[in-house]
């Protein structure tokens, strides 16, 4: 039994079984069971792949709820930049922070701000003896778990930098703890308002050693009304924002990448594409790179299952809303960047065991593997789903496992 905490689930009251879920799934990580689809939480990486794709809509997100913050004196919004896309005709971010004061928030703090934080320290990372290149982003909770599951080799790989998020939320703290020294820091919190889920079970389960400091996570899509209830576009508000371009354009593919100055970078985006590259960079074949920035969602954060805006849309408008504003407004001092703070590292990796291990023991994987083949070879190979696995290959590996009944396949059932 898996420890690890999904934030993707089914509504089998809705799930016909259909099978679209299990042909996009990047790790095969659902089977139709009795007619339904089941995750398996072990291969799972909360992409919401299946929730984009569901035509039933079984699939869903399970994020906190803002009357959670509740529970805080002092509660500070976290709005990933992806928000400041969702919204028709804003031509300044300072009316979604006030709006998120109107709503209830105490403070506002921008993970856009800590994100140029992050890409001033990660160009500092790039720098340093020894980091293995290409060196990859670990932004994306989803390209992390999928590495650790699928691509463990690549590991070594991955840039050991906390993403804005977490930069956000830390700094938050402590600027509410320095300007209100009557507050407790248990009586602090700090809510992300995330694009994807991923980021929700990012925060429930840590990142190896290291615990979230984020004490709750609630979707754009729960937080896009209220918003619109109070946003008075043209009405006289602060100034509010601190951020740049730099900042607000990680929420589309290639803002973190083009931040560390350097043209020898790669920018992916979507879950098979990210997963084919992987597979490339894992071979070998691939040009020489100094930085890779992956989004496990199409156009990056903006694409998340939990936003409301076509992300094609999102991207245009932050384009408009990146006209306004300097190229960055977070950069730390040359006496700062002679050394990356060690607050903004993480040491270890969290460790999943790799999908395509079969057994512990090597003479029984391989074995396994002769089996596997051997029964693959003599499956029809025309991936049609009916057996309830997404293709033959998988369908071969589930019976071997003793997970599914050779019967399972239609087609060989009624040749015989």
């Amino acid at each position: 039994m898996s420890s690890y905490e999904h934030s993707v689930v089914i509504n089998l009251d809705k799930c016909t079984g259909c099978t679209a879920c299990i042909k996009h799934c990047p790790t095969e990580a659902i089977r139709i069971k009795n007619g339904k689809a089941e995750i398996n939480d072990e291969r799972c990486i909360d992409c919401g792949e299946c929730i984009r794709v569901c035509p039933h809509k079984a699939k869903k997100a399970i994020c906190g709820q803002l009357k959670n913050m509740e529970r805080f004196k002092w509660k500070i919004a976290l709005p990933a930049p992806t928000l400041y896309g969702q919204f028709e005709n804003l031509e300044d971010i300072d009316y979604v922070l006030d709006g998120l004061l109107k709503i209830g928030f105490d403070d506002v703090f921008e993970v856009s701000k800590a994100a140029e934080l992050v890409s001033a320290y990660t160009r500092k990372y790039l720098k340093t003896e020894g980091v293995k290149k290409p060196a990859i982003s670990s932004a994306c909770p989803v390209v992390v778990r999928l590495i650790g599951l699928r691509f463990p080799s690549l590991s070594e790989n991955l840039i050991h930098m906390l993403p804005p998020m977490e930069v956000a939320a830390r700094l938050a703290k402590e600027k509410a703890a320095k300007e209100h020294p009557e507050l407790k820091p248990e009586e602090i919190g700090v809510c992300f308002i995330t694009p994807c889920p991923a980021k929700s079970s990012y925060v429930k389960n840590g990142f190896a050693e290291y615990k979230s400091s984020v004490d709750e996570v609630v979707s754009i899509s729960d937080i896009y009304f209220l918003l619109i209830g109070e946003m008075e576009l043209g009405s006289d508000i602060k100034q509010l924002s601190q951020s740049g371009m730099i900042g607000v354009g990680w929420a589309r593919t290639g803002g973190e990448a083009t931040a560390i100055f350097n043209e020898n970078y790669l920018a992916a985006d979507g879950i098979e594409n990210v997963n084919k590259l992987l597979d490339q960079i894992e071979n070998g074949n691939i040009p020489q790179l100094e930085f890779i920035e992956l989004n496990a969602c199409t156009g990056g954060c903006v694409g998340g299952v939990l936003t409301m805006q076509n992300p094609f849309i999102a991207k245009a408008k932050l384009q408009i809303l990146r006209r306004y504003l300097p190229v960055s407004q977070n950069t730390p001092s040359k006496d700062e960047l002679e050394y990356i703070p060690n607050c903004y590292l993480f040491n270890e990796l969290p460790e999943y065991p790799p999908i395509s291990r079969l057994s512990d023991n090597i003479a029984e994987s391989m074995r396994m593997m002769s089996d596997i083949q051997k029964l693959r070879n003599n499956l029809p190979g025309i991936d049609c789903g009916s057996c309830g696995a997404p293709n033959c290959r998988a369908f071969a590996e589930d019976v071997i496992k003793g997970l599914a009944d050779i019967k399972s396949c239609r087609i060989l059932d009624d040749k015989e």
